[in-house]
């Protein structure tokens, strides 16, 4: 059973005290009671002192929580920003580096996706990196799939064209589908589905996975900015402000 709020305070206040400041049970069971008394009155009139105390917890988790991402990034550094299986999109100069992890067929990454190529745009100076990250069921791997087959043997651009097709595309993944999409650009469909199947494009997605694991990504889209991690869809202010911030440093 999780302990009341007034419990978990008066905890805290025994964690951060001086030794023996608050050792209850060197109280009698009186002085206990009335102490108790003390708090559930104390609280009962400032009641805004629990609000203060929650905000100050979220702030700790939230510190502790950037702390954790940045080791994680700085752990991993080499599979995030030096991978040569993953496209390398907008300045491959960029002073500021972007990783996104996503899934063709997430809502979240479909609503980030104009707005992450908006702020490529506008910024001109963010190298971008795209992690294929299919958690969502089998139309998910066989985007990722489609997608990857497509930059193993036509290059960066084609891999962008379809990219950008499939976080768009409505229907189900299916072959026709795809096939009408890779014909579209131009690109050898039969070729395409032959390498879909092959180790090589399973061994992309599976490194992925694996990176995301060992990074607890478990949602898309998750993004990497240098060291900072957000961990889902960010409206493109949010990620001016965290582009600025770091570059910034």
């Amino acid at each position: 059973m999780k302990p009341t709020l007034p419990f978990a305070l008066i905890a805290g206040l025994m964690l951060t005290a001086p030794a023996g400041a608050f050792d209850l049970t060197a109280m009698s069971a009186d002085e206990r009671s009335a102490f108790r008394a003390e708090i559930r009155s104390y609280l009962l009139e400032n009641p805004e002192i629990i609000m203060e105390a929650v905000a100050v917890l979220e702030q700790r988790q939230a510190e502790r929580q950037s702390e954790d991402d940045q080791t994680l990034v700085r752990v991993n550094s080499e599979a995030l920003f030096n991978d040569p299986d993953s496209w390398v999109g907008g300045n491959p100069d960029g002073d500021v580096t972007i990783v996104e992890f996503l899934d063709y067929r997430c809502g979240y990454c479909r609503r980030a996706h104009d707005e992450v190529a908006q702020l490529l745009e506008t910024d001109g100076n963010i190298r971008m990196i795209v992690k294929e990250f299919p958690i969502l069921g089998a139309d998910s791997v066989i985007s990722s799939r489609f997608a990857i087959a497509t930059l193993q043997l036509a290059g960066d651009e084609a891999y962008h064209a379809v990219s950008d097709a499939l976080m768009k595309l409505k229907p189900s993944p299916e072959e026709p589908v795809l096939r009408r999409l890779a014909e579209s650009f131009d690109l050898d469909a039969d070729a395409i589905f032959e390498r879909m199947e092959s180790d090589e494009v399973g061994r992309v997605i599976e490194a992925n996975r694996a990176l995301a694991q060992r990074m607890s990504i478990n949602g898309t889209p998750t993004f990497v900015v240098e060291d900072q991690m957000l961990r889902g869809y960010v409206p493109l202010a949010g990620m001016i402000e965290v582009v600025d911030e770091v570059r910034d440093r």
